[in-house]
């Protein structure tokens, strides 16, 4: 059996998505039962259909009145065969998309519990693939099988049965004949899920790069880069194409292949029934329902190999969603909760690397009293970034430790710690909704009241007041500048007013006048809370309590502005390369 790239293989996958389809046994055994009534109804109008063809003898001796009494409750059962086959799949839909509804909330739960590592090594592109698309194939693809795969399997049991009524060596013959459409269906899926796994992984790749194009298409043009993306984007058309063209090529074969073997059964159940008839040992009406049986025996092979192409795509689908599932969560978060004292901190001996073969912080250890300011400058890829990942825990440290109030971090909740940090990035994120749910973001039960007075402490509410509806302004990524988003998130952490900041470029986005502003309202919300920053402007952290300088992962100094401009230092070179030689 081929294997995906998860190492899934299709049988394990399957098996998987059963174990999630048993959650609704109940609807599973309305399905399997309605299924077993129509097909037992539709395979016994052929029988009354063969009596009713026995009551015609000859033109002038037609037995009307049994004629009209046979082909009345032949009427009857198809009606009723109608109705539970619409039954059925009502029956069906609820069941798929209740499967793929849960694999789906499973998909999104999980997200929230992966660590950023794996977040970090999977374009968001690939993840909304899988969570949206792949679980749609899936839902498809279970649809169908639910549809066509429980009848089929029942037609095939129940024609059968009927046959042998009718002749047992006619029904023998074709049972014999029967494992050849089964050979080749299996050797063409063998084959198909290969390549449909292919083409779901090549399809993942392609909607990250056409969501990395599209959110970035400014860029794009800035640099003149449209030639080349086009041809980043055909190289991956092409691959795709290759891709899916084997797979609609294999997997075609499989319903013209299986409907050759079985024209052929069908053929021979033909000829061996005439020469019955001349033998005297089948009537003409028998004949009639042998070969209305065999055809019906065949057809569920002909719709069993077009389920199975369907479900190859499916299950491919399926094995990425659940290696998204199944990937390795965050290590299991401590039940305490942070108890917060005025926001000591404390980092000891610490070491920790992205790439585990590759060092970028070791042997890092400060302090940080109550209420002090400290900034960490460096050159880029020192580590400063890093530094507040291990500090809000979105990564946990190789070595050494972080404690809080003198709490190991690694001991309390990350929701706990979490929330005694406000944190300002670089890169703003606001989510489609109005200006009033994105400042409230950390306090759903804000006021409107306080929310204004936070926007004017972030100077704020002069751009929101001129929105068409203010506060209840829907925003989208492009409704604002760059600066305003800023705004709006410097916004959301003065409502929130935790005991501690980190301020990572926070102002990188804002002229220069509101910038001015804005670091008044810092020191201002700063003023008796441990705050850290992160700053490539140098003149924006003169008043800090303490400056940690870092080059490759460690730190090379440690003090005061003056302290470190009168050591002449590499803090001394960045500042007066910075400020072209000006004075302090």
């Amino acid at each position: 059996m081929s294997q995906n790239a998860s190492g899934a293989t299709s049988r394990q996958t399957l098996a998987k998505v059963l174990v999630l389809i048993g959650r609704y046994r109940l609807l599973l055994l309305a399905s399997v039962l309605l299924a077993a009534l129509t097909v037992v109804l539709q395979l016994y109008v052929p029988i009354l259909f063969g009596d009713a063809i026995d009551q015609i003898v000859s033109p002038t001796s037609v037995n009307l009145q049994a004629l009209a009494a046979i082909l009345g409750k032949a009427l009857a059962l198809i009606v009723v065969s109608s109705v539970a086959t619409w039954v059925m799949n009502l029956v069906n839909n609820r069941l798929a998309y209740h499967t793929v509804r849960d694999i789906r909330a499973r998909a999104i739960r999980q997200i929230q519990r992966l660590p950023l590592s794996y977040l970090d090594a999977h374009s968001s592109g690939d993840v909304v693939q899988r969570i949206i698309a792949d679980t749609d194939q899936l839902s498809d693809g279970l649809l169908l099988g639910f549809t066509q795969l429980f009848s089929g399997v029942i037609t095939i049991v129940v024609t059968l049965a009927f046959m042998l009524s009718k002749n047992v060596g006619i029904t023998l013959m074709v049972l014999v004949l029967t494992p050849v459409s089964f050979l080749v269906a299996r050797f063409i899926a063998a084959r198909s899920f290969d390549m449909f796994s292919r083409q779901t992984e090549t399809r993942g790749r392609q909607t990250a790069l056409v969501n990395e194009l599209v959110g970035n298409q400014r860029v794009v043009k800035a640099f003149g880069h449209e030639r080349q993306a086009s041809e980043q984007f055909r190289a991956l058309n092409d691959e795709l194409q290759g891709y899916a063209q084997r797979a609609v090529f294999f997997s075609s074969l499989t319903n013209p292949s299986t409907r050759a073997v079985n024209n052929v059964i069908y053929a021979l159940v033909a000829l061996v029934g005439a020469r019955l008839i001349l033998a005297g040992q089948l009537t003409v009406g028998g004949l009639t329902v042998l070969l209305s049986y065999a055809n019906q025996y065949m057809k569920p092979f002909n719709d069993i190999s077009s389920v199975i192409t369907e479900l190859q795509n499916a299950l491919a689908c399926a094995a990425r969603v659940f290696e998204l599932i199944e990937a390795e969560p965050e290590p299991a978060d401590a039940t305490a909760e942070l108890v917060s004292r005025g926001g000591k901190v404390d980092i000891s001996d610490v070491a920790f690397s992205y790439d585990k073969s590759k060092r970028l912080i070791e042997g890092f250890s400060f302090h940080a009293e109550p209420g002090t300011k400290t900034a960490i400058v460096g050159p880029t890829g020192c580590g400063k970034t890093t530094l507040i990942n291990l500090l809000m825990r979105f990564y946990d440290t190789d070595a050494g430790s972080i404690c809080v109030d003198d709490q190991s971090i690694t001991d309390v909740s990350r929701a706990s710690l979490r929330r005694t940090y406000g944190m300002v990035l670089q890169e703003t994120w606001l989510k489609r909704a109005t200006v009033r749910e994105n400042i409230a973001f950390g306090r759903p039960d804000a006021t409107d009241d306080e929310i204004i007075a936070a926007a004017r402490e972030a100077h704020s509410w002069e751009f929101i007041r001129r929105l068409p509806q203010g506060l209840d302004t829907p925003i989208t990524d492009d409704s604002l500048s760059q600066g305003q988003k800023q705004l709006l998130c410097i916004t959301r952490v003065m409502l929130c007013l935790p005991p501690m900041l980190i301020l990572d470029e926070a102002t990188s986005s804002i002229d220069t006048r509101t910038e001015l502003q804005i670091q008044e309202a810092f020191d201002k919300l700063m003023r008796g809370r441990t705050s850290f920053v992160v700053a490539h402007r140098l003149s924006t952290i003169r008043e800090a309590d303490q400056i940690l300088v870092m080059r490759d992962g460690r730190i090379v100094e440690q003090g005061t502005h003056h302290e470190l401009l009168a050591r002449q230092g590499f803090y001394a070179e960045l500042y007066h390369a910075q400020f072209a030689g000006s004075a302090s």
